[in-house]
């Protein structure tokens, strides 16, 4: 994927420390880290991320989620 022309957006509620840079390429979304931008990205298909959000939104990644007691 040609990063190049890449419209890179931060989220609004980004503190000052950095966040993630989300782009969206050839029906492909692009995650970078916004304090290393030459560094490593991740890219999801429009299904994978979508369904990422919705597993955010239901809380699946917080500390308190059933999901998360039998990892370990």
């Amino acid at each position: 994927m040609d990063l190049a022309a890449a419209a890179w957006r931060k989220s609004s509620r980004s503190g000052s420390n950095g966040c993630v840079e989300i782009a969206f390429l050839d029906g492909q979304i692009a995650v970078r880290d916004s304090k290393d931008r030459s560094g490593p990205v991740l890219t999801f298909s429009s299904t994978e991320w979508e369904a990422f959000l919705a597993a955010v939104h239901h809380g699946e990644f917080d500390a308190a989620h059933p999901a998360q007691e039998s990892i370990g």
